[in-house]
């Protein structure tokens, strides 16, 4: 049997609606920032900083012309306008843009702990939005499935990324399953400028993401797999179950042993081959596993391992 995510039949029903409020998962990071000694504002924030640069190089104005600079940088029409040779200045560019894209398909809703995968992303997100507002970045959004999805477009301002937040939390699954790679290359097509790309997806499936290689090359991609709680503890217990998109149903025997082990080597030769997968393709990324409890540190510390890890990296991407 294919690999799939046990959703039960209860879930279905409310695939529709939104599991919680915008309210809720801020809820989430304010505990988050309000530990002590893990605060998001010092020990992420600070990560976040040095793991992402700038876009690059933005114009700022012009000067005239001295002996040694390069010729490449001389300004035409104002040197044919003025008479004399002036060149381009620049300044570097601090401020990043962040897109998220969003899986909305109907596998986001699974989930037997505290969070379903959906919840799970949400608080990412949310943790991410908090440190791009401190640090004046863009943020947008890409969300749905292939065929329907929209675009909101990145802007600054708190505001703004409120609304985009407000989206990742409260928009509507759809029915069908979301296709990631043509999703990928719909956004790489739109993006005008280079952005820090956040993929929140549980990645289910073993089919390839055929165009993550290719807005690798122009992006820095961060594949967030968003594990439900099922996947890497199930309870001890007789499910039934349906794949949500073919309505298939099953019962899976979490009691016995065997049916466990075999789980358990199915699913780490899933997230071996995907993380293999992302590597290959230029990406970069990490799992958050959705706690049995409701608790902050399961968002926390998988961002701090992974900014840690970057900046050690050196992150120049």
């Amino acid at each position: 049997m294919p690999f799939r995510l046990p959703w039960t039949a209860a879930s279905r029903a409310a695939a529709s609606a939104p599991e919680e409020s915008l309210a809720d998962a801020l809820a989430s990071v304010r505990r988050l920032e309000m530990a002590p000694g893990r605060l998001v504002t010092d020990v992420l924030a600070g990560g976040f900083r040095s793991s992402f640069r700038g876009g690059g190089l933005e114009f700022s104005d012009v000067r005239e012309y001295v002996e040694g600079d390069d010729p490449r940088s001389v300004d035409w029409n104002v040197t044919a306008r003025m008479g004399r040779p002036f060149v381009k200045r620049f300044v570097e560019e601090r401020e990043r843009t962040l897109v998220f894209v969003q899986d909305l398909g109907a596998c986001m809703q699974a989930g037997l702990g505290a969070w379903s995968v959906r919840q799970l992303g949400a608080r990412v997100a949310a943790c991410l939005c908090r440190m791009a507002i401190d640090n004046h970045d863009r943020v947008g959004l890409f969300a749905g499935v292939a065929g329907d999805e929209r675009l909101v477009p990145p802007k600054k301002g708190p505001g703004h990324v409120l609304r985009v937040l407000r989206d990742v939390v409260e928009a509507p699954l759809r029915p069908s399953r979301a296709n990631l790679p043509a999703m990928l290359a719909a956004v790489g097509g739109r993006l005008r400028r280079r952005a820090v790309v956040f993929v929140l997806s549980d990645f289910a499936g073993t089919a390839p993401i055929a165009s993550l290689s290719t807005i690798a090359r122009r992006h820095d991609v961060v594949c967030v797999r968003l594990l439900a709680r099922e996947l890497v503890a199930p309870p001890r217990a007789l499910f039934d179950v349906i794949d949500p998109r073919g309505g298939r149903a099953a019962t899976i025997d979490f009691t016995a042993e065997p049916v466990r082990a075999a789980w358990a080597a199915r699913v780490a030769v899933w997230r071996r081959a995907r993380a293999e997968e992302i590597a290959r393709a230029g990406a970069d990324g990490f799992d958050v596993v959705a706690p049995e409890k409701a608790d902050a540190d399961a968002i926390g510390q998988p961002l701090a391992r992974f900014f840690r890890r970057r900046s050690l990296q050196g992150a120049t991407r």
